[in-house]
Formats: C-alpha cells, structure tokens, sequence
C-alpha cells in the first residue's frame, strides 16, 4: 500500500517567515518615528505619562492595522498619535482629573469593515465638533495641521496668509480652550466637509482638501463668525 497520499502537507514556513519580517519593518519604521511622536503627544496633553501611553497605543494600532493600505505610514501615525491625545484632552476634563488611561479608538485605521469604519467616522466628527466649538478659524486651522499632521509653522503661515510668529500664538491660545466650555454654534455643512477631508487625510495622505477649506475658512471666515 502506498503512504503517498497519506503524506500531509510541510508547514508553509515562507509565509510566517514572511509575515515575521514585515512586522521588523513595521517595527522598525514605527522606532524612527517613536519620538516624534512622544513629543507630538506632550504637546497636545502636556503630561508626559499620558503621552507614553498614547505612544504605546498608536503602536497597537499600527499592528492591527493593513500597512500594505498605507501610502504615507507617517501621516498616519502622527493622525494616530494626535487623535489618541486629544482624546486623552476630552477624557480628562469629562472626569475632572488627571488623565492616565489609554483610550482606545481609531480614527484613522483604513479597514474595510462598516462596523468598524463607522466606528471611526464617528469618532472623528467628535473630535472635530468639540475643536470647531471652542477655537476661532484661526485657531482650528493652526491647531489642527500643527497638532494632526506636524505641518511646519512656515507651511501653515503661507496657508493662512500670516506671520509665522501668529501661527504660533494662535495654536498657544488654542491649547487651553480644549478644556473650555464650547461657545461657538457648530457649522454642520462645514463639519461635515471636515470630517471628509479629515478622513481622507489621515488614510492616504493627501491633505489637499483639507488645506484648502481650513484656508478659506480662515482667510475669508464668513461661515466660522
């Protein structure tokens, strides 16, 4: 009797070897981008506990998430990393305490699951809706390219058509309004055009549209009075 077709397949070692390696890589890109990251996140939440665990998280993230979707891996971790922290922000001042724990949302992870991109949508217009509440034009549009995408402060100046000095001052006076109560009505039509440009930022790295409406709503801010 034949044993040849009682021989069970090798394990297929190329592909673990395989999925090993990619996730050096993914390791290895994540360390040179470790900190700016940390720094990235002690600005935005000023507590440098919080910031290494908002790090960590964005790690995590970046393991769960489908890298070979990711055109600008780092675009996506400093959205990653900002969008934890500000979260961190909004956690601490709905307890009154010192924020400690890791939230646990994504905002910018680009999986095809519905339930789980809806999940992200909705997170991101939170954000957005509680930024818009309580900062000027100004204010939203230095913030949040400083703060979301590391823009440098010369780029967001030549967006706004200001002083470098100004977009400086402008994300300093913004920093403690996040834990204001809100005073401005929130404009719906350009909250949803955020949420989109915003979304479409942060998985592909193409910023275009949302320079273009944080510039106009800043340069000509009708909508935002």
């Amino acid at each position: 009797m034949s044993l040849i077709g009682l021989e069970t397949a090798p394990p297929d070692h190329g592909t673990a070897c395989a999925a090993a390696t990619e996730l050096e890589l993914a390791l290895e890109l994540f360390q040179r981008e470790r900190m700016r990251l940390f720094r990235l996140a002690v600005r935005v939440i000023g507590d440098a506990a919080s910031a290494e665990d908002v790090v960590q998280e964005a790690w995590l993230r970046w393991q769960r998430t489908d890298r070979s979707q990711i055109k600008n891996p780092a675009a996506f971790l400093t959205t990653t990393t900002t969008n934890l922290a500000i979260n961190v922000i909004q956690s601490a001042r709905h307890r009154r305490e010192t924020p400690t724990d890791s939230p646990v949302l994504d905002r910018a992870d680009p999986a095809h699951d519905p339930a789980t991109s809806a999940q992200q949508t909705g997170a991101v217009e939170r954000t957005l809706a509680h930024l818009m509440a309580r900062l000027t034009a100004g204010e939203l549009a230095a913030y949040l390219l400083r703060k979301g995408f590391d823009y440098p402060y010369g780029d967001i100046a030549e967006l706004l058509q200001t002083s470098t000095a100004n977009c400086r001052q402008l994300v300093r006076r913004a920093q403690p309004k996040l834990h204001g109560e809100p005073h401005r009505p929130l404009d719906r039509e350009l909250h949803r055009e955020l949420v989109a440009a915003f979304l479409c930022g942060s998985r592909s790295g193409d910023l275009h549209d949302l320079e273009r409406l944080l510039g106009q709503e800043t340069v000509a801010p009708a909508r935002a009075a």
